[in-house]
């Protein structure tokens, strides 16, 4: 009997169910978006019970398509969008308030209250992160202090709090029936409340940050059998969990230090392996956990995370209705030879790595009358390019390690101009792996070690295989003279919002 693994991918706009066989190809796959929730400029919500919905429907639906059942599946993972942040009702499962999202920004007020008390990188060194809206530490503190009932029910143990990965897993256990409580440390460390060295809840930093630890749940590996899903399918295993980051990382097989990656989605977030030790930064990076096989050490990673890539080229389409699907980018940024001396620099909701400044705000600068849409396309795609190249950079000097060779994926790695343009401004080969869905092969791949479905790492390291490769071949005085240029953009963008104005 030929069997399979299922992943879970909720990711920041749909959520999707792929099946995968033993080399990694997928079989079955099915998605459905959610609505972003926009209450104010700088807040974005997601409907946590929308969200358990579309899993339930793409799970039926993706087996459903490939004529499989529970029984043909021998685990599922879960690979889910980080720092969006839930609380809910243990006893009737509903949610006390919509998920706050990893881009939202309402947290600012309270991120520079508390840096005025110790500064931004109070505790990075515990931690690995600096003090930002993006973190959850201080979304859970928000809702904590402004939904009725909520800190009180949190103290008595009765509301819960988790990451995507932790909802679904409740839900998918039994929910208020005795639904698990868990997380994995790559979604932990991004609380800001585990610390980096124990893998475990800090008792100072939820004093610090007045969070009951009653409501947090068990942190586990991102590779073991937590436990048997009930709903929407009976009896298969839970193996795996990584935060949709470290998943990629993970179905990229980047095991060994130095081995990078960059998912080119929403945003863009480059992930380096630096082994089982973590390196600080004191480039404007973070320092996170990669994964954690079963009780294997744990493995660490630098991080840079962009907030606004993929979802600019949304916000072409549904705010100026430049285009009329996101493809069509590509072709109106090909209408011109260069970007005409326009930048755009998508600050929507702040600038995170390197930079870490919540005040930034988007702009487009450069503009004359010889400029067009075509020019303001290219200067679209080359934002992507030009933020992931200071992300890079900012790894080399925090590692030591100059990455030589960039794995991509993620849904604009099929925008080719796009991927020339950027090995271009790194001088460094691209390359786009023969299964772009690498975010849920990682999830795929952490389940099917722990029930045994691949023997080891080596396994997956054979199933990787090259789809595309693109070489830089620009200038270096050009590549010089623009990088510059776009440098100076960011500066005019920065602290253009004051969070106590």
């Amino acid at each position: 009997m030929t069997r399979y693994v299922g992943a879970i991918d909720q990711g920041t706009t749909s959520s999707r169910f792929i099946v995968f066989d033993r080399d990694g190809r997928i079989v079955a796959s099915r998605q459905r978006e959610h609505a972003q929730i926009y209450p104010a400029p700088g807040l974005v919500e997601h409907d946590p019970a929308e969200i358990w919905a579309n899993v339930r429907a793409v799970m039926r639906e993706a087996l459903d398509a490939a004529g499989l059942g529970p029984s043909d599946l021998l685990s599922i993972g879960i690979t889910n969008q980080r720092e969006t942040t839930v609380i809910w009702d243990r006893r009737t499962g509903a949610p006390l308030h919509n998920a706050l999202v990893w881009q939202d920004t309402r947290t600012d007020r309270l991120v520079a209250e508390f840096a005025r008390a110790g500064g931004r990188d109070r505790f990075r060194a515990l931690t690995g992160l600096p003090l930002a809206s993006y973190f959850f530490g201080l979304k859970l503190r928000w809702l904590l202090d402004h939904v009725a009932g909520a800190r009180a029910g949190a103290e008595a143990g009765d509301v819960l709090f988790g990451t995507v990965d932790t909802w679904l897993v409740w839900n998918l256990t039994g929910g208020p029936e005795g639904g698990l409580h868990i997380t994995d440390v790559t979604n932990a460390s991004r609380t800001q409340l585990m610390a980096l060295d124990s893998l475990d809840w800090d008792a100072g930093l939820l004093a610090a940050y007045r969070i009951p630890r009653a409501m947090l749940p068990a942190i586990a590996s991102s590779s073991q059998v937590y436990g048997e899903t009930r709903s929407p399918f009976a009896g298969v295993p839970i193996a795996g969990i990584l935060g949709d980051q470290q998943a990629a990382l993970f179905g990229q097989t980047c095991f060994q230090p130095g081995e990078a990656k960059n998912t080119y989605g929403t945003g863009c977030f480059a992930l380096m392996n630096t082994g089982t030790s973590p390196v600080p930064s004191t480039c404007g990076l973070v320092t996170t956990l990669a994964y954690k096989l079963g009780e294997q050490p744990a493995v660490y990673a630098l991080e840079g995370s962009i907030a606004i890539t993929g979802a600019l080229v949304q916000w072409l389409r549904d705010n100026l209705h430049m285009i009329q699907d996101s493809a069509e980018v590509e072709r109106l940024a090909a209408t011109v030879a260069d970007n005409g001396g326009v930048y755009f620099v998508p600050a929507f909701s702040g600038l995170y790595a390197p930079h870490w400044n919540e005040g930034a705000r988007g702009l487009i600068i450069g503009l004359t009358r010889y400029a067009n849409r075509g020019h303001i396309a290219r200067a679209c795609l080359e934002a992507t390019a030009f933020q992931t190249r200071e992300v890079l950079e900012a790894m080399g000097a925090d590692s030591g390690i100059p990455v030589r060779e960039l794995r991509t994926d993620g849904g604009m790695v099929a925008n080719a101009t796009l991927m020339q343009f950027q090995a271009d401004i790194l001088d460094v080969p691209v390359v786009r792996p023969r299964v772009a869905e690498t975010t849920a092969l990682g999830a795929a791949y952490a389940a099917g070690l722990a029930t045994g479905y691949w023997r080891g790492t080596d396994d997956l390291v054979r199933n990787w295989g090259v789809d595309r490769r693109w070489e830089p071949n620009m200038d270096a005085g050009e590549r010089r003279r623009i990088t510059a240029a776009w440098g100076r953009a960011v500066k005019r963008s920065l602290d253009w919002d004051d969070p106590d104005d």
